[in-house]
């Protein structure tokens, strides 16, 4: 009987203080937990340029939102590498005054032969021929030239100044 004491006993403290100190509150939990759904993700296409003999660049990327997503890609042509190119092998082909010419094209190349005496070709003509034909034809020079600009910035200055009669009328 001591036995069904003790049992009912360690029974009854198991379970009293569930009972009584339990507390007593009426709640609803609910959470929706997606699991499947990957992220969204642009991704930027590979643009391939082959060949090195090809004057081109590539370029792609992509961004992405939470709603929309935007991927692209392009190639940027490399016009003084053409350039470059294309003078080459006029050169080889020997066609040298076409291959100076063509590098001409290009308004740093044109300013440093000006600067070392040696200008342009014009029209077929070189040497002094040259210089006369693009002191002439000034609209024909690379639009970016500095040499040309600075001379038409004083070509300027100086048809005002003849232009303008308070100038005269001081040295009169």
């Amino acid at each position: 009987m001591r036995y069904v004491k003790a049992f009912f006993v360690m029974t009854l403290m198991t379970l009293l203080p569930n009972t009584i100190w339990a507390a007593d509150t009426n709640s609803t939990v609910s959470s929706t937990v997606v699991t499947d759904k990957a992220p969204p993700t642009a991704n930027a296409p590979s643009v391939v340029v082959n060949n090195s003999d090809v004057c081109k660049s590539a370029f792609s990327a992509g961004v992405q939102t939470q709603i929309l997503g935007i991927a692209s890609g392009v190639t940027v042509t490399d016009e003084n590498c053409e350039r470059m190119k294309l003078s080459r092998s006029l050169y080889l082909m020997g066609m040298k005054v076409a291959a100076v010419s063509t590098l001409c094209q290009d308004a740093r190349v044109f300013d440093a032969m000006w600067m070392a005496g040696t200008p342009c070709p014009y029209l077929g003509a070189i040497g002094d021929d040259a210089k006369k034909g693009w002191e002439e034809n000034p609209d024909d020079v690379p639009s970016s030239s500095l040499i040309f600009a600075k001379k038409k910035e004083l070509s300027q200055k100086q048809t005002e100044m003849e232009n303008d009669p308070t100038t005269t009328e001081q040295w009169d």
